[in-house]
């Protein structure tokens, strides 16, 4: 059986005849890159990332002036994220339906926040952003990468992390915690606070290694919208974890 490499190029067909004219268009022809052989690439994984933001942003409008729906985005939102998160193949719909319902939560316990603690948004915004910045920045220059021991410790944290707010929440609805927060108020809330900080930074690192994983290997563009899901899982986390913390540092919870 002939190369089809070779097969379905005109300079290596019998009976063919080139010129000097067509060897050089040949020769001058661009190599195909990732995107024209539908392979996943940091451009469109960028754009995907990008749009999905932007839904985030259009929709968090509704939830900030109409606060209540947040724990309307929540629930849906939690519920798409663990459909989106277990499903083998992208769902784009279903991927964007979760960045319109996280818009819903972030727009409305944003402003339920901002009216107790004026400013805050733009503070926790502007922390989420350079958090971003600088884990993207130390990532690309291959100062900070995912170790296997580092992601067991993460790992770890991160139970450890859920089951301290499950308890946290039984004893805020019980009564046996009070304040805002419950047991993650004072001091002891901030070094959880910042130790969540530096836990949805490595989440970052975590989701930018997979990302390169995907486009060295390879795979299908379609994918691009799993690596822009899981960026704005982790902003989100992020922006929120920036949000409990400064209002613990400003007092009154």
């Amino acid at each position: 059986m002939a190369n089809p490499a070779l097969s379905n190029n005109p300079a290596f067909k019998k009976g063919s005849t080139v010129t000097a004219a067509d060897l050089e268009e040949l020769y001058e022809r661009p190599a195909a890159s990732p995107a024209d052989t539908g392979r996943m690439t940091y451009e469109d994984t960028a754009v995907k990332t990008v749009i999905l933001f932007a839904v985030l942003l259009a929709t968090s409008a509704v939830g900030w002036f109409v606060p209540a729906l947040a724990i309307v985005g929540a629930l849906v939102g939690f519920v798409l994220a663990m459909v989106n998160t277990f499903k083998r193949e992208p769902s784009v719909p279903l991927i964007v339906l979760y960045a319109a319902a996280e818009g819903l939560f972030v727009g409305g316990i944003s402003r339920i926040f901002d009216d107790r603690w004026n400013g805050i948004v733009a503070q926790a915004g502007l922390a989420t952003l350079v958090t971003v910045g600088v884990t993207l920045a130390l990532f690309a220059s291959g100062k900070i990468r995912a170790s296997a021991r580092a992601t067991k410790i993460f790992l770890i944290a991160m139970v450890s992390y859920a089951v301290f707010q499950l308890v946290n929440v039984v004893l805020m609805i019980t009564g046996v915690a009070g304040g805002t927060f419950g047991l993650q108020s004072g001091v002891l809330g901030v070094i959880i606070g910042v130790a969540v900080v530096i836990m949805a930074a490595y989440s970052l690192v975590l989701d930018f290694d997979q990302i390169q994983q995907g486009v060295r290997r390879g795979i299908p563009a379609k994918y691009g919208w799993t690596g822009a899901f899981g960026i704005m899982v982790t902003v989100v986390w992020l922006y929120v974890e920036f949000l409990r913390l400064i209002a613990i540092l400003r007092g009154n919870n």
